[in-house]
């Protein structure tokens, strides 16, 4: 083990840390062994588990968002948003990592780590002070808050899918170094609830996948309707609640989508859009995020690296969906064209709630542009 060798070679000392890629473990065991491992060479303020999507200045300004801004944070609860969509997906394959793709799986490598993260800073509190520890004590409390899962709820509230053949697009099974019968997940959309006084009763919708029809990153926060509803609806068939994204990537920004009266006679309402897009700045980029993670760990602060009990309490919530996928390996798959938005069936999922995936069209370049389901 490197850090072992790091230690022989007397490089765990003084201002000494260390930089840990995801994933960290493969399940909860391996978690907890490494963890050991680390703790034995290294103190835990010298131990740098890096996950990029804390490094957007999105991601960060979601923070900033909620506990500057007095009038989103009295909303930020049960009582006035309705559910929570974490997408991130890719409109590209697994690029010649078939061998490690097909050991891992989409929930190791997204879920348990990156979409976890940003459903963390979605629903954490508000530290007491801002500094790394308060900020993680907030982290590690949203993990072990989220509800468990039954087996029941593995069938009904966890969709899995794999990518197949599609045009010019090959399926994953006959990927690089893929075996041609895996059952290894290239989509995965999950229902999670979060047992605690402010999340109660408002499911947070997960999903990732490869072969997508675009690659886009976003929190989408859906609030309640209005409770009565006075206003016909411009073209009879427009959204009526109101709607916040936040998106990470590709081009970072936020948009706040509410109803106008349309101009003219009458009382037509419209829903429409105000966004603000980092690239709108002007000469001020908005970073790379790798760049900025290591420019901590130089400094030393390590308020946006994953703590070892986070990582803990992330596998202990997923660990049990691995062991039930191992043991039932006729747990349902299901199969999706590439550049498609994944199986129907992680649409039937959301219904129950009479929700639906936000889907942003091909080739986004600007904030506004969502297809029809």
């Amino acid at each position: 083990m490197i850090p072992l060798h790091l230690k022989k070679a007397h490089l765990n000392r003084g201002r000494a840390r260390i930089i840990v890629e995801k994933p960290f473990g493969y399940d909860l065991q391996s978690a907890e062994e490494l963890n050991r491992i680390y703790a034995s060479v290294f103190d835990e303020h010298q131990i740098y588990r890096i996950d990029h999507f804390l490094g957007k200045e999105t991601a960060q300004n979601l923070l900033a968002f909620r506990f500057a801004n007095g009038i989103f944070e009295p909303l930020w609860n049960r009582n006035y948003i309705d559910y929570i969509e974490v997408t991130a997906v890719e409109n590209l394959g697994i690029e010649q990592r078939g061998g490690f793709y097909d050991t891992a799986g989409a929930l190791r490598d997204m879920v348990q780590n990156h979409l976890i993260q940003l459903v963390a800073l979605t629903a954490m509190e508000p530290p007491a002070v801002f500094n790394a520890d308060t900020f993680r004590n907030e982290v590690v409390k949203v993990y072990e808050s989220l509800t468990p899962l039954t087996e029941e709820d593995f069938e009904e509230h966890i969709v899995r899918g794999q990518y197949t053949a599609s045009g010019n697009k090959k399926g994953y099974r006959e990927e690089k170094n893929v075996n041609p019968d895996s059952r290894t997940e290239t989509y995965i959309a999950m229902k999670l609830g979060i047992s605690n006084w402010r999340w109660s009763g408002v499911p947070f919708y997960i999903r990732t996948g490869k072969q997508m029809p675009t690659k886009v990153t976003e929190i989408v926060v859906h609030f309640r309707e209005t409770p009565h509803q006075m206003f016909h609806c411009a073209g009879g068939n427009c959204p009526r609640a109101n709607k916040l994204i936040l998106r990470l990537q590709p081009n970072e920004g936020i948009v706040l989508k509410i109803g106008m009266k349309v101009p003219g006679a009458g009382f037509e309402v419209k829903q429409v859009t105000m966004d603000f897009s980092y690239n709108q700045l002007g000469g001020v980029p908005s970073g790379d995020a790798y760049a900025r993670l290591i420019d901590d760990c130089i400094q030393g602060d390590p308020t946006l690296f994953t703590r070892s009990d986070a990582v803990e309490a992330s596998w202990r919530f997923f660990d049990p969906i691995l062991h039930y996928w191992k043991e039932h390996p006729d747990a349902p798959l299901y199969g999706y064209p590439a550049g498609t938005w994944g199986p129907l069936e992680s649409e039937a999922m959301m219904h129950e709630h009479g929700a639906e995936w936000t889907n942003p069209c091909k080739n986004l370049t600007n904030t506004d542009q969502y297809c029809e389901l």
